[in-house]
């Protein structure tokens, strides 16, 4: 199923701003619908019950009364009919009378309207409509007269329908008023809802622009700080934050700047001791065996640590020319077969251990820094020995690549260990990182692979970690075939 995209803020903004726009208007025209048809019916209403009591109670009756006087009270009473004209209906006891002559009632004169004339001897009225729909105000008023300040019924009652039509179609001229102004008033309310949109996105966008630029490295970027709201305010709190950032980059900066000097530092002074103490310790451990066996197990012991501590220098030198971008590719053609065997042969891996793929390694030919190839090699499959299981297989073949890059040389190295942890995996590559936190001291130290990834990017290569489908880890060397110097 197709999920529809989700509507921008401008939009919802301009949308709740019409919704309720929309909301306000029909409500003010129901309420306005709803009081001025009660105020026209209370008007007619009330004209027209006042005018029946006033012309009934200016006739002058004779009781018992005839026919014929029924019939000319009710045609008198007829021909004033306001606010328009009437049909009146008169009962005394069996006697009816129509304005009309015939019929001489109605149905619109209920039941219920009858009974109620007799109670409310100033009179009783109904909105009824007859059976094709169109409205009519029925008044009842029952005649009286006075004896001694009291009123009392003569058994004399006039009926008065009216039409209400003129009212029905006020009150639909207005309806029809409201919906023809909706639109327009709709459409009039679309040019604050725009303005106001405006004015809310307009922070809002200089601070996805400025977020854009911080995140592109500028951290110098800062909004302009417009009026005093809650925009104004959301924007001062990123000046503020921006500016705390800026701050602690720059310390962080300068520390790593310093921490990479003194390794650099560092790194340079202890070389030229250290190469006098490696023509020593080199020169002791040749003539360990003429010592007694305690002195010669210490002469080994120093030799051997400081072989380790010659290594960490130079690694330590080796990452800090990278971290100066004074690291240089000195580039050859070189035949990877014949590569491969060379880094195997030098530290004597080439005793079983590690197993070389010879179908396709041997055509491959590529234009790289052999040096710097045998140091990603030696550090990828020296890290597997140390770290995995052999056998360790070395595979080297081409793949494609993208339109622009081509041919790719993939070397993939897979020891036989238990592989790696998925913790781990994201920090293969840091420097100084080591799987097992206990494990203080080991043979590596700590540099090799991060030293491999940077030479394998300054090939226009990368270096990627993960595991086996069947165990075992697996570093593959991805580079192009003719690196660029």
């Amino acid at each position: 199923m197709r999920r529809i995209a989700p509507l921008g803020l401008r939009t919802r903004l301009i949308a709740a701003f019409l919704l309720v726009a929309a909301i306000t208007a029909v409500c003010t025209a129901a309420l306005t619908y709803q009081k001025a048809r009660n105020a026209i019916l209370t008007q007619t209403q009330d004209t027209a019950v006042s005018t029946l009591r006033d012309q009934i109670e200016q006739e002058g009756m004779q009781l018992p009364m005839e026919q014929e006087e029924l019939q000319s009270r009710v045609s008198d009473i007829a021909k004033r009919g306001k606010p328009h004209p009437w049909t009146i209906f008169g009962e005394y006891g069996t006697l009816r009378a129509s304005s009309n002559i015939s019929p001489t009632t109605s149905p619109l004169v209920t039941d219920a309207l009858r009974r109620n004339v007799t109670v409310h001897p100033h009179g009783a009225f109904q909105r009824v409509e007859d059976r094709f729909g169109n409205p009519y105000l029925v008044v009842a008023m029952a005649a009286v007269f006075v004896h001694d300040g009291v009123r009392e019924a003569t058994g004399v009652v006039f009926y008065a329908t009216m039409p209400l039509d003129a009212e029905r179609a006020t009150v639909k001229a207005m309806v029809d008023a409201a919906q023809q102004g909706a639109v327009p008033g709709l459409a009039i309310a679309l040019i604050p809802a725009l303005l106001a949109a405006r004015s809310v996105l307009r922070p809002v966008r200089d601070m996805r622009e400025a977020a854009r630029q911080m995140g592109r490295g500028r951290l110098d970027t800062r909004i302009e700080v417009r009026g005093a709201d809650e925009l104004a305010g959301l924007a001062r709190t990123f000046n503020e934050t921006a500016r705390a950032l800026e701050q602690s980059v720059t310390e962080l900066q300068e520390a790593e700047v310093r921490a990479r000097r003194f390794a650099a530092d560092v790194s340079h002074e202890l070389r030229t001791p250290l190469a006098g103490m490696l023509a020593v310790t080199e020169v002791l451990d040749e003539d360990a065996e003429h010592f007694d066996p305690d002195t010669a197990k210490a002469l080994r012991l120093i030799s051997a640590e400081t072989g380790k501590l010659a290594v960490l220098v130079e690694d330590l030198m080796e990452i800090s020319r990278f971290d100066a971008r004074a690291a240089e590719l000195n580039l050859d053609v070189v035949d990877l077969a014949e590569a491969v065997r060379k880094t195997l042969e030098r530290r004597h891996w080439d005793d079983g251990r590690v197993l070389v793929a010879s179908d396709p390694a041997a055509e491959v030919r590529a234009r790289l820094d052999p040096r710097r190839f045998d140091v990603i090699l030696a550090n990828l499959v020296g890290n597997a020995l140390r770290h995995g299981s052999a056998p360790v297989r070395v595979t080297v073949r081409t793949g494609p690549g993208s339109d622009e890059d081509g041919e790719r040389l993939l070397i993939e190295v897979a020891d036989s260990g238990p592989g790696i942890a998925p913790e781990v995996l994201p920090h293969i590559f840091d420097r100084f990182f080591k799987a097992d936190a206990a494990r203080t001291r080991s043979a590596g130290s700590g540099l090799g692979l991060a030293i491999s990834l940077e030479n394998a990017r300054l090939h226009g290569g990368t270096l990627r970690a993960a595991n086996g489908p069947a165990g075992g880890a697996v570093f593959t060397l991805d580079m192009p075939l003719e690196a660029r110097a």
